[in-house]
């Protein structure tokens, strides 16, 4: 059953779907050759920042029709509804979690526009990125997936904007220190995130926080996996989108702030979100490389963490000179899940 409800003016809906209506389909609608773009926001607990991005959104995107879908992904906060008094939005809330994938896959099938905008909720435009951004697509006869540079609350470049796709050393040495100070080596490839670019650069990885992506291609390479729970899901597209023989562009010329993470943060301090990426990781390892490198990358995340166990217990003799007992507790913490998860230990669940 589906109980849906329109505003006085037309301008909002909401869907509120029970678990019948949530059968899985490979397929999406036709696009409509009078929608541009279909913006699709996945909610869990961010409504703050839901309403300040889609404010955003409708003051910096001019002169194209689009459509704003959010998908509510069964958040325990509530509150979610109150948008749709506030913008012409049409609101999806499914009755359970469906993960980040599989929200961005129902919120698309419910979408009409020719490019899909697959947009985080704790972003925020301060220009017109997305008629940049679009306006680039519209001239990419090779066109896989189109980002452009994220920034972080504090307007500093967000490092995972672009990303090379994961190897095993490149995830061991995935420490913000070492990145900053090369940013041009091979091994992550974000040096233009540092310089100012006229031209769409190719890429290995747009950041899921921001894709804009053509309906045609989301549908020809199976729309996101729903193999994911969270996490990896976009470095997994991107992917499967260069297999299929498009590429993916980086747009530096225009920008996006990402506050990040704001939903997964939310989390008690068992460390849940940190070992579902590592999980999400693994996952995606075995699926680019087979087993064995999946195997590998597990030993070798278990490696690293027991070494980061001994210097934090190094750290920890020294009492307070270094690190605060109370920050140190945490890190620990958070290095002993994920060691229990490499060797295969049952994890808590969310």
């Amino acid at each position: 059953m589906v109980a849906a409800a329109w505003n006085w003016f037309g301008r909002s809906c909401y869907l509120k779907l029970d678990s019948e209506t949530l059968a899985p389909s490979a397929l999406v609608p036709p696009a409509n050759s009078d929608m541009d773009l279909s913006i699709i926001y996945v909610n869990w607990n961010s409504v703050g920042y839901l309403r300040e991005s889609i404010a955003s959104v409708l003051e910096h995107t001019k002169g194209i029709s689009f459509e704003i879908i959010v998908v509510d992904n069964a958040s325990p906060q509530g509150g979610v509804q109150s948008l749709t008094q506030e913008f012409p939005i049409k609101l999806i809330e499914s009755p359970t979690n469906l993960g980040f994938a599989g929200a961005n896959n129902l919120g698309v099938r419910e979408s009409t526009g020719k490019y899909l905008l697959l947009l985080n909720p704790d972003t925020k435009l301060t220009e017109p990125a997305i008629n940049v951004m679009l306006a680039q697509a519209e001239n990419l006869p090779d066109l896989g997936i189109v980002g452009c540079k994220l920034l972080n609350t504090d307007l500093s470049p967000q490092l995972t904007s672009i990303q090379k796709f994961p190897t095993i050393l490149n995830q061991l040495l995935d420490v913000e220190y070492f990145q900053l100070r090369w940013p041009e080596s091979s091994l992550w490839d974000i040096g233009p995130l540092f310089h100012e670019a006229s031209a769409p650069l190719k890429v290995d990885v747009i950041s899921g926080a921001c894709i804009l992506i053509s309906r045609k291609v989301f549908e020809q390479v199976g729309l996101y996996s729903e193999d994911y729970f969270m996490y990896a899901e976009d470095i997994d597209l991107n992917y499967e989108v260069k297999r299929a023989g498009f590429s993916n562009y980086y747009i530096g010329t225009t920008s996006i702030i990402h506050h990040g993470g704001k939903s997964s943060s939310l989390q008690p301090a068992n460390h849940w979100s940190t070992v579902m990426k590592y999980r999400a990781m693994n996952q995606l390892f075995c699926k680019m490389g087979g087993p064995l490198y999946g195997l590998g990358y597990r030993t070798a995340i278990g490696c690293s963490a027991i070494a980061r166990l001994g210097m934090l217990m190094a750290a920890k003799l020294t009492g307070d000179r270094i690190v605060d007992r109370k920050r140190l507790a945490q890190i620990v913490g958070k290095w002993q899940m994920i060691l229990s998860w490499s060797v295969g230990a049952k994890q808590v669940d969310r």
